[in-house]
């Protein structure tokens, strides 16, 4: 086991836990013994298996919220892989069909799937690369497409959102970014909706502690990841 000690690079943040093993494994070959060479690296935080299809900010949103500490120290194993926690993955291509599989998963919420049936091959690739490659222009040049409203009532059809408690449990619901009145949605009304014994919830997401009156259909089109969901944890 190696720990790691160093602030989170900014380019980071919403890359997901695989993308950086990845990146990160042929620096500590150095370290480990031949025998476990070939063996899939994981990292752990205060024993806590980081599981590799999260976005690396949510996680540190998720253990390290209540007390933010940088750097961020986490520890590289290649041997006791968690198999109850953590799926295995042993190359990129995994990585990316989950990944575009949760964006198309968002545009079933938001749009009823109607952009990216829409989009070709290259739309996906170019979506993907932008992303792997840290190429911004590439990747928001499709994923802006994502990110627009495609109806007459200017909102999305439903807000793609997962909201985690401090054990990793999500919760995922069905929520709509407007009122049955047609007014827009605001924070503390999901809130009440969704925890209706906790009115005094407090979401976070990106390091910040959300200010309850703001309108769902803002948060999707500015605080989502790059899958297209919001991450928000209880806090």
């Amino acid at each position: 086991d190696i720990k790691i000690l160093r602030d989170i690079p900014t380019k980071f943040i919403f890359l997901l836990v695989k993308f950086v093993v990845f990146q990160m494994k042929r620096h500590f070959l150095r370290y480990i013994s031949q025998e476990n060479a070939d063996n899939e690296m994981w990292l752990d935080y205060n024993g806590q298996p980081l599981k590799w299809h999260y976005p690396i900010g949510f996680l540190y949103d998720l253990f390290c919220g209540h007390d933010p500490q940088l750097p961020w120290t986490l520890t590289v194993h290649f041997t006791k892989f968690p198999e109850d926690i953590i799926l295995h993955c042993p190359n990129k291509d995994i990585v990316e069909a989950h990944y575009m599989s949760t964006v198309k998963e968002a545009d079933v919420l938001k749009h009823r799937g109607q952009v990216m049936s829409t989009m070709q091959k290259k739309d996906h690739n170019q979506l993907w690369l932008g992303l792997q490659n840290d190429k911004f222009d590439q990747f928001w040049a499709i994923n802006r497409r994502l990110m627009e409203s495609h109806s007459d009532n200017d909102g999305f059809k439903h807000i793609p959102v997962r909201i985690y408690s401090d054990d990793g449990a999500c919760n995922q619901r069905l929520v709509s970014p407007k009122n049955s009145d047609g007014s827009r949605k605001v924070l503390q009304q999901m809130i009440t909706e969704l925890y209706p014994d906790k009115p005094d919830v407090k979401l976070r997401t990106h390091g910040i502690t959300l200010p309850t009156d703001t309108p769902l259909q803002w948060l999707s089109e500015h605080m989502s990841y790059p899958d297209n969901f919001l991450h928000l944890c209880l806090c």
